[in-house]
């Protein structure tokens, strides 16, 4: 099977789903001749020409809001927010519209409504250009959230979202649109709402997040060499969450490691862990659950003190060694 990058993989996606679908369209700020600031729409305004993707003005407030109209109206819009920073811009749009018009249409509305963004830390871009607000959209009723950590779900996880009827903040860390990966050249789409075990294994569940599942990947084999053997849960969407496949995990290794980089307090790790205290698998654990994320600071702009306060392969190896030596 061939291997391209990350952001190869979202541009193939929207290639064959405009092929596809005349109604898909993209806009957001510089995706045109310039190909956005990740080049991920490269090339697309040449084949597809200004009207399906569309340069937008520096407002997210408006173009957000075109782009909930264009999908109340039939259309599939795939709107882009430069950096996940600027998404609060736009919060009416995406909380107030987006997320509830079709509850307040009793089904009658429909939004078929793509939000892609940028997420996270690791280009030294500083407090306003690095955060990950995953948690913060997770507590809105009405939106999915999907947040791939490989080319092969991202390309398959963006054509679902792009086919469905309900509004979708489809999260991409910045920092794995370099990364490589199999994706197969024949058409295939994953459900959302499906977990991924990226690697088994019988003494520790570690559930990462997005760029987290190759640092928790990593440590894997590291903590190999000292006969612990992790098993690697992806969720890929959070929301909804696959709770059967992270429970089952659970139960079955008996600890629990969740790590993430967005912030620790009412994080995906809390969600998660809540989740797991609430279930069968409570009765299963030997040690009690922990969760790593970033410190409750803004991001740094300072490359070593941004490395340092939000997990890596060196905290996870420690926190699995913990929970295995606590039981």
């Amino acid at each position: 099977m061939r291997e391209i990058t990350y952001g190869e993989a979202i541009r193939e996606a929207l290639r064959e789903e405009m092929l596809r679908d005349e109604t898909v369209f993209l806009m957001g700020e510089d995706i045109g001749i310039f190909g956005g600031p990740f080049k991920v729409t490269k090339g697309l305004v040449e084949e597809f020409g200004p009207e399906r993707v569309r340069d937008t003005p520096l407002s997210e407030t408006g173009f957000m809001g075109a782009g909930v109209g264009a999908a109340l109206t039939g259309m599939r819009p795939v709107v882009e927010v430069m950096y996940h920073d600027f998404l609060p811009s736009c919060m009416d749009q995406i909380v107030n519209q987006a997320a509830k018009l079709t509850f307040l249409s009793g089904g009658q509305a429909k939004l078929p409504l793509v939000i892609r963004s940028p997420v996270g830390r690791g280009r030294s871009a500083g407090a306003q250009h690095s955060q990950n607000l995953l948690p913060l959209f997770m507590h809105i009723p009405g939106l999915e959230i999907v947040a791939p950590s490989t080319p092969y779900d991202a390309k398959g996880l963006l054509k679902t979202a792009i086919r469905g009827n309900s509004p979708v903040m489809f999260f991409e860390h910045m920092l794995l649109y370099r990364v490589n990966g199999r994706v197969p050249k024949n058409e295939y789409t994953i459900p959302i709402g499906k977990a991924d075990i990226k690697r088994k294994g019988k003494d520790v569940t570690v559930v990462a997040i997005s760029l987290m599942v190759h640092e928790a990947l990593s440590a894997a084999e590291k903590l190999e060499q000292d006969s612990i053997n992790i098993e690697v849960v992806d969720p890929r969407t959070l929301v909804p969450l696959d709770d059967k496949t992270i429970v089952d995990s659970v139960k079955k290794t008996g600890r629990l490691v969740v790590v993430e980089d967005s912030h620790k307090r009412n994080g995906v790790g809390s969600e998660i862990a809540a989740m797991v205290a609430e279930s069968e698998a409570f009765d299963y654990l030997t040690a009690p659950f922990k969760r790593l994320a970033a410190t409750h600071s803004p991001i740094p702009y300072n490359p070593l003190q941004e490395k340092y306060i939000v997990p890596n392969e060196a905290k996870i190896i420690k926190a699995v060694k913990e929970a295995v030596g606590a039981s």
